[in-house]
């Protein structure tokens, strides 16, 4: 087991001055496989000093020599790649595959933000001004579990090579995943207090960190109730925000679609990382004419999906973070049967053989209007609700008509068709036919999704401000 009673402060690892623990158990098999020692108010403090202290240097620094500082990043997670992977699968229960792709891509975070520290991206000439981006200052950067290491990573990459110094807080879920990332932090010898981390609640140090004067910005990856929150005690001290917040995503099968095809489509978009995804395409838009073929597609698809050990190459379904979030899964299970939506496949309780663990039944739900809870509020987990339209204007109204707008998905066979749903639905991002990820692009939310964009030069303006100098 291990004991993680320490925080990466001032470019060294310092005994936690908050003393309460918490267990961490591998969502699995339901094993104790560490324990963390949670930073308190003083401890997230500490940090914040020396952020601002490591400031006014580090904002300065060459664009060749920050590059110089990712690319030592990027070269210790390659190092750790291996540890960092499995430490992926046992504390997040993620599958080996899923933890590969999405480690692999936290360090190439690091090698990407290299490619936008360019000249112009931080001066231009307009006329007789001279428009220069500058760094915003300390970032605080808040990260959730699904997936910790790719939040860090984004969020950081992005901040250092602003130039501004960073306080992180993982999730409290991630604690062994965050300490190789704290340790390749040190291995890459940055100048003391630009990256700060401090394990702890979001009750304790992420309010310590939105709320102080000397943090400048603010980026959070989590729930929208969350987002809500920071954006409100950030106000007095006129933070710099960035919410990348919650999803409730679209996947809308267009009447020309190869079927098979489509719900094999829909299927992997609803089930990315078994639904514990904010792009998670868990509402399934399917033609009314064409509804009992896509119910029995969708019925012959989730049966096939591999539950199982994380390790296991084949293994598509993974166990839920944590016993609480498992209860939380089972409890919209219920809400939709309440709510007179079919069970399709799936339902309550735990897979047959998988009694141990925090694993559920991939779950279907036909019959839904898309009023019901199910179809409104986002679940983050294995469950997906099939929704019938009559005809594209319907098929957008409905995709439009939750509060969020992340992610959708489109499937068809007219591409210029296709196109022109896409372009009506409310959301910072829409993928057509295929499924990948394009961190060079901007990713962020309309409505209640969040605001601001990260990846890219979106991502690098982020963590900047405008000075414009005028002169004859």
């Amino acid at each position: 087991m291990k004991i993680i009673s320490r925080h990466f402060i001032n470019g060294c690892f310092v005994d936690s001055h908050g003393q309460r623990t918490a267990d961490v158990h591998n969502p699995a098999t339901g094993e104790l496989i560490g324990r963390s020692v949670r930073g308190d108010e003083v401890d997230t403090e500490r940090a914040i000093a020396a952020a601002k202290a490591a400031f006014p240097s580090w904002s300065k620094t060459a664009l060749e020599e920050r590059k110089e500082y990712l690319q030592r990043i990027a070269d210790a997670l390659t190092e750790r790649m291996d540890e960092l992977v499995a430490m992926t699968v046992a504390e997040f229960g993620a599958p080996a595959s899923f933890a590969g792709y999405i480690d692999n891509q936290a360090r190439d975070f690091f090698l990407l933000a290299q490619d936008v520290l360019k000249p112009e991206n931080f001066e231009e000439v307009r006329g007789n001004a001279t428009v220069t981006k500058v760094p915003a200052g300390v970032a605080g950067l808040l990260t959730p579990w699904n997936g910790n290491p790719w939040f860090i990573a984004g969020k950081t990459a992005s901040a250092l090579a602003a130039g501004c110094t960073v306080v992180i807080k993982p999730s409290e879920l991630s604690t062994l995943e965050s300490q190789i990332l704290m340790e390749c932090f040190e291995e890459a010898a940055l100048p003391p207090g630009v990256v700060n981390v401090v394990n702890g609640p979001g009750s304790v140090v992420g309010n310590t960190i939105t709320r102080s004067p000397d943090v400048q910005k603010i980026s959070f990856t989590g729930s929208t109730k969350v987002g809500k929150q920071i954006n409100h005690d950030s106000t007095e001290t006129m933070k710099r925000i960035t919410l990348e917040l919650g999803g409730k995503s679209p996947t809308v099968i267009l009447d020309d679609a190869d079927m098979n095809k489509a719900v094999q489509f829909a299927l992997t978009a609803g089930l990315i990382n078994t639904g514990q995804a904010c792009i998670a395409g868990t509402r399934i838009l399917v033609p009314e004419s064409r509804l009992e073929e896509a119910k029995a597609a969708l019925k012959a698809g989730v049966e096939a999906l591999q539950i199982g050990d994380p390790n296991a190459p084949d293994t598509v379904i993974q166990p839920m973070v944590s016993q609480g979030h498992y209860e939380r899964v089972q409890s919209y299970i219920r809400k939709g049967i309440e709510e007179g939506a079919e069970i399709l496949v799936g339902g309550e309780g735990k897979p047959e053989g998988f009694e141990v663990g925090n694993y559920v039944k991939p779950t279907v739900f036909v019959g839904v209007t898309n009023g019901m809870t199910i179809a409104q509020e986002e679940i983050f987990g294995p469950v997906l609700s099939v929704i019938t339209y009559r005809d594209d204007e319907e098929a957008v109204a409905i995709a439009n008509d939750v509060e969020y707008g992340l992610h959708a998905y489109v499937y068809g066979e007219d591409q210029d068709r296709a196109r022109g749903v896409a372009n009506r639905i409310i959301a910072g991002r829409v993928m057509i036919n295929e499924l990948f990820d394009d961190p060079t692009n901007p990713f962020g939310g309309f409505k209640m999704s969040g605001y601001g964009r990260e990846f890219g030069v979106h991502g690098l303006n982020a963590y900047l401000e405008t000075r414009t100098v005028f002169a004859n």
